[in-house]
């Protein structure tokens, strides 16, 4: 007797049908993980993750891209496990020419209401996938409780939906256009003492002092936070060392300065970071 399709995969067969690549999704709603042979795209993974694609491996690995319309597969031996444990079926929007604004709260469906041209709407679990005929480009969090799932991206599928699909508009192609980032302002000169003397330490090698304004130069540049915290402990490191000696010239500060400057500092709180420094040091 012919055993009975399994419901995700019956239902993946019908979208597949109408031009819809699908995937099986587990529990959690996510993609099934790679095979061994797959894992961490050992394969080479389908064409540079890049678009749908096979790879050597018969099993649903590589995700978005496992994608597929072709019933052969959806039914082959390799995918009939994954359908088993299956808990609902996943699409590559892009591939079928879709995009889904995924609105994940109240807040985000009453913004598109007034902000988007109507669609055809999927209610889900919290909100609603409003979907649009066209790809663009995927991106995450485009504002609060926003989605956009299309190109490389997969979403679940949750039934038909209601209303007339209209084509993709601007205002959601210019969701996902990322903003640049704030150009840091050029570094300013500034003068500020150094110090009394200018000649070379009496203690030390210049080669001293030179390795220690590089020190100072790569711990403020190579910061990732406490920006502030990390310039004035640099220079209350060089200062501890050189400070008393004569040996500093305004040509190290103004290598300091301008390290710390490439990391968002003004020449304001260059300026006080140093005066601080030498003022804990009684200098």
């Amino acid at each position: 007797m012919t055993q009975p399709t399994p419901y995700p995969q019956h239902t993946a067969l019908s979208l597949a049908a109408s031009g819809v690549p699908v995937l099986p999704l587990r529990r959690g709603k996510v993609p099934f993980g790679n095979c061994t042979t797959c894992a961490d795209n050992a394969c080479g993974g389908r064409p540079n993750m890049k678009a749908p694609g096979p790879c050597d491996c018969p099993g649903v690995c590589h995700a978005w891209a496992a994608a597929t319309t072709d019933p052969a597969v959806i039914v082959s031996p390799a995918w009939a496990a994954a359908w088993r444990r299956a808990v609902c079926v996943g699409y590559h929007p892009g591939g079928a020419g879709l995009t889904v604004v995924d609105l994940d709260d109240a807040d985000a469906m009453a913004w598109a209401r007034t902000a988007l041209p109507a669609t055809r709407t999927v209610p889900t679990t919290r909100g609603e996938h409003w979907i649009y005929r066209g790809a663009m480009a995927s991106r995450n969090a485009v504002r609060a409780g926003v989605d956009i799932k299309s190109t490389m991206a997969y979403a679940r599928y949750l039934g038909p939906g209601t209303g007339h699909m209209a084509d993709l508009p601007d205002t959601v192609r210019a969701l996902a256009v990322k903003e640049p980032s704030p150009a840091r302002p050029a570094p300013q000169a500034v003068t500020v003492p150094a110090g009394p003397g200018g000649g070379e330490c009496p203690h030390r090698t210049p080669t001293y002092l030179e390795r220690g304004i590089s020190m100072a130069e790569q711990r403020i540049t190579a910061a990732r936070s406490a920006i502030h915290a990390t310039v004035y402990g640099a220079f209350l490191a060089v200062l501890s060392k050189h400070g008393r000696c004569g040996c500093l010239t305004d040509t190290h500060v103004a290598r300091l300065f301008t390290a710390a400057q490439s990391k968002g500092e003004t020449a304001r709180h260059c300026a006080d970071a140093w005066t601080n420094a030498r003022t804990t040091l009684g200098l």
